[in-house]
């Protein structure tokens, strides 16, 4: 039963190709953690990598499990499968095994890389634990919870993300404002239920992923204790993979009855104002705003908002207020740092053109056959393209804005430096917009120049900064945004900024001039191809 979609996964041309552009992007970023592991003169460099490699994991797991588990659905032709001998839960499974296997083969193509950090003596053999086998295991959760989380109807999904905001609201209350006066805040209340709360939030603070890793690497640890928080976070894990993964199995077959065969309700309101004169912005909007990711938009939004009002305030911060996580911030980069970082999720959407592009090549081919009939030109699937990035990810730049505004008017920065930062902000996420929308024309899957713009470029301006490059920093375009706030505005800033201006003109004007001779060109190609 399995043979077959392990053929499938491992011939397909765009599938290997893609699998070893990941292998080689996966060994160059674990490379480059271990190394500043090697020459960090902090022992919490260590703690930091763990982080690193942690967060690599979750999004290689989402990418390799749960993008493609959740992808799944969408085409039609997974009716002959559902309605075959073979049982849908089976077709899960052996599309799950596929997913779990390539992800396998690419985190294992690191661990030799993280190994040698135990063979030079800079890490014992015991904490490749943490750093080797923790980040795969919870990219499996990671992957296997989108999927779950995609799977769900709709009524579940609007309950979970209630349940969602209560817990992005508890954190900002518990874990942000009142921070390491959280026990003075407890105090008012009932000793029994103060220190009931207090043990809740310390067990989730420390029995978590990241709060493990930064135990375990912690001066001060007790070795049994470590051992046993990271004995009872994989029991957990477990236990939370094999609930992911059987719900997932069995609702595979009606989400997919869901997507394709659910009734329109006739109490549905009239979209005719909505879609206006044109319907292609509107139907790519609503597509990539099927899964908005609201949850993500208000921890980000909720923390640029506190963190806004910390930095406004300065020394006149009341007392009882929490200020640890945000000196800790303030070691890690700052307001400047998280603008940043907010800027380059904004053109994440940009970049990967998540409104127009379909999950394979058969799929585009049966769109495109219809959408090229009609009278559509290169500016209408530009405008459909820019309204659902930009309808997906200015949540993240208004985000930003808040942060420049504050250090604004705090007088942390000048105003010129500010106003060269939010510039560069907008020029990164044009660049990113440019780039996959020339991408989607061309017919190129963005996904391999994606990871590079979202991950490569934030990775190389923090090796930039690191290592006191600041004129290679100015000419990195996640570093538009970054270096104004840090080193100030430089003639090389005012250089990297015009090469990306000028990339995204010329980019943009050559996509809009070729847009559907290339579609075209690109569907003769395709059409019937295996």
């Amino acid at each position: 039963m399995f043979k077959p979609f392990f053929i499938a996964a491992m011939i397909a041309p765009g599938r290997q190709l893609g699998f070893r552009k990941l292998v080689v992007a996966h060994v160059l970023v674990v490379a480059a953690l271990c190394y500043a592991a090697s020459v960090a003169e902090t022992a919490s460099a260590l703690t930091n990598v763990g982080y690193g490699l942690l967060v690599l994991g979750f999004v290689e797991g989402a990418a390799l499990v749960g993008w493609r588990l959740t992808q799944l659905p969408k085409s039609q032709a997974l009716e002959f499968l559902l309605t075959s001998p073979l049982e849908p839960r089976g077709v899960f499974v052996a599309e799950a095994s596929v997913g779990v296997a390539r992800f396998a083969l690419v985190w294992l193509s690191g661990v030799p890389v993280i190994a040698g950090l135990a063979f030079c003596g800079i890490v014992d053999p015991k904490d490749l634990l943490p750093l080797a086998a923790m980040p795969f295991v919870w990219g499996l959760v990671g992957g296997f919870g989108i999927t779950a989380w995609v799977y769900e109807s709709r009524t579940l999904r609007r309950i979970g993300e209630l349940f969602g905001l209560l817990g992005v609201f508890a954190y900002l209350v518990v874990g942000v404002l009142a921070g390491e006066n959280l026990r003075l805040w407890l105090e008012q209340l009932p000793e029994w239920l103060g220190q009931l709360l207090f043990d809740g939030v310390f067990f989730f603070h420390n029995l978590n992923p990241f709060g493990v890793v930064r135990y375990w690497f912690a001066s001060d640890k007790a070795d049994w204790l470590a051992r046993e928080r990271f004995e009872y976070l994989h029991l957990f894990a477990a236990a939370l993979l094999s609930i992911l993964s059987v719900r997932a199995a069995y609702r595979l077959k009606g989400h997919f009855q869901d997507r394709h065969y659910s009734p329109i309700s006739s109490s549905r309101p009239s979209q005719l104002d909505r879609i206006g004169d044109r319907p292609l912005s509107w139907w790519a909007v609503r597509r990539v705003m099927e899964y908005s990711g609201r949850i993500n938009l208000w921890l980000a939004g909720g923390f640029a908002l506190i963190y806004a009002a910390f930095i406004v305030a300065g020394e006149n911060w009341p007392a009882w207020l929490g200020k640890l996580v945000f000196q800790l911030f303030e070691t890690w980069g700052g307001a400047p740092m998280i603008a940043t970082a907010l800027a380059v999720m904004a053109a994440v959407p940009a970049v990967f053109q998540y409104g127009l592009w379909d999950s394979n090549s058969q799929d585009r081919c049966r769109r495109l056959e219809l959408l090229l009939l009609t009278e559509l030109t290169g500016r209408d699937y530009w405008n459909a393209s820019l309204a659902a990035a930009w309808k997906r990810g200015r949540g993240y730049l208004f985000a930003s804005a808040v942060l420049w505004l504050a250090l604004a008017i705090s007088g942390r920065n000048p105003w010129f430096d500010v106003l060269a930062a939010a510039a560069g902000g907008f020029a990164l996420w044009g660049l990113a917009f440019a780039v996959g929308f020339r991408a989607f024309a061309s017919g190129h899957q963005s996904s391999g120049i994606a990871s590079l713009f979202t991950l490569g470029l934030p990775l190389a301006l923090i090796a930039a900064v690191r290592l006191k490059l600041n004129l290679v920093a100015d000419l990195i375009p996640t570093g538009l945004s970054y270096t104004p706030l840090s080193t100030g505005v430089s003639w090389t800033w005012g250089l990297g900024f015009a090469m990306a201006f000028g990339a995204s003109a010329i980019l943009t004007r050559y996509g809009l001039a070729r847009c559907d001779r290339d579609l075209r060109k690109w569907l003769d190609a395709n059409q019937g191809k295996k």
